[in-house]
């Protein structure tokens, strides 16, 4: 691997990990579509910003950016707040007009300079380590890297020091309120965080990168666990994971590695999905499946322990005639039997079943009950 692959993987995993700190924040406020609509607005706030410093490199581009991530944000929520549409709705109304606003301004007012729509969209990371932070004659690597860098920092810092805040504000914006915590403002914080992590992004990885990268690690990370510093962890983790393999992916596909990165990103969160423990689809099948051959089970206890109390054992434990005892049908009847077997709840003496003692307990508790 030579120096530019390697600038290329770093500068990713940075990326990736510097994206999903603000993300995880927005997918468990359920405003992920935000950071869709924030990585295309803030277009705008770049190319005014530009507009009067005619500098690709002037810090003025990211305060452009942020003011308009904030504006993309105040306008929504002022739209939601008039009750006449949904918040989708609302975002879908904000973000295309400031986009298109910026777009318009590229194609009016900016000629042949490396600023364009399908810069800040898709981007091009593998050009990325060409750019160099250069000072007295010194190569000191990608200047990508080191702005990502300074972002990865300022997510860091901003999580470390309101950490409780946010998981307060995220939880419960009541308490939050109540307690003088200030959700609305921590709220605007976040945005602003998330604009700058776009535009530290745009030209080097693309805003369909960012948004994948701020959105796909994170709600995979959700589906493994329930505590938020672990979810932290998790998404970073996947985060890099994107990239690494998105990498690879390019590289033995002859794509896009922006596009493969993406496209890895979403792999892991599906892959979550299916196999999580607790939230994954194969999981919850198979929780539904044991919750249903547990209550067969349960049900055929509680028919042997009242066959008991009403003296009616010769007639009722009868294997054959079970399924009419029970108003089964004959395969679900041998599969509930099968199953009260296997949980130690009766036993099968030829053609009659027997409560266990566990069985006659579990019985006895369940009628208890009612």
């Amino acid at each position: 691997m030579d120096s530019h692959q390697l600038d290329i993987l770093i500068l990713a995993a940075l990326t990736a990990v510097t994206c999903a700190l603000p993300g995880v924040f927005l997918v468990l406020r359920r405003v992920s579509l935000m950071s869709d609509a924030i990585s295309h607005a803030i277009l705008l706030g770049i190319v005014v910003a530009f507009l009067f410093t005619k500098k690709l490199a002037s810090p003025w581009l990211v305060i452009g950016a942020a003011v308009v991530g904030v504006l993309t944000v105040s306008l929504t929520e002022l739209i939601i707040n008039t009750r006449k549409l949904k918040k989708d709705a609302a975002i879908g109304l904000v973000f295309p007009l400031l986009f298109s606003i910026g777009v318009i301004l590229i194609n009016k007012y900016i000629q042949g300079v490396h600023l364009d729509a399908d810069c800040v969209i898709f981007g091009e990371i593998a050009f990325a380590p060409f750019d160099r932070f250069v000072i007295n004659h010194i190569d000191l690597g990608p200047r990508s890297l080191w702005t990502t860098g300074a972002v990865f920092l300022l997510n860091l810092t901003f999580i470390l020091v309101f950490y409780k805040e946010l998981k307060l504000t995220t939880f419960d914006k009541g308490l939050a309120a109540a307690l003088g915590f200030f959700p609305t403002l921590l709220n605007y914080l976040l945005m602003t965080i998330v604009s700058v992590t776009a535009v530290a992004s745009f030209e080097s990885v693309g805003s369909i990168l960012v948004v994948a990268l701020m959105i796909a690690p994170p709600s995979a990370a959700y589906l493994l666990t329930n505590r938020l510093s672990t979810m932290i962890l998790i998404s970073g983790i996947l985060g890099i994971l994107s990239a690494l393999g998105g990498y690879f992916l390019a590289y033995v596909l002859d794509a896009s590695i922006s596009g493969s990165m993406a496209t890895f990103a979403g792999i892991l969160f599906f892959l979550a999905l299916i196999f999580a423990p607790e939230k994954g689809i194969l999981a919850k099948i198979l929780v539904r499946r044991w919750k249903k051959w547990n209550f067969a089970s349960e049900t055929l206890s509680v028919h042997l322990l009242q066959a008991e109390y009403a003296h009616a054992e010769e007639t009722e434990r009868v294997v054959s005639h079970m399924s009419d005892h029970m108003l089964w049908n004959d395969d679900y009847t041998s599969e509930a039997i099968a199953q009260a077997i296997e949980d130690g709840l009766i036993r099968k003496e030829g053609n009659r079943l027997t409560l266990t003692p566990l069985g006659r307990e579990k019985a006895k508790n369940i009628l208890e009950k009612k």
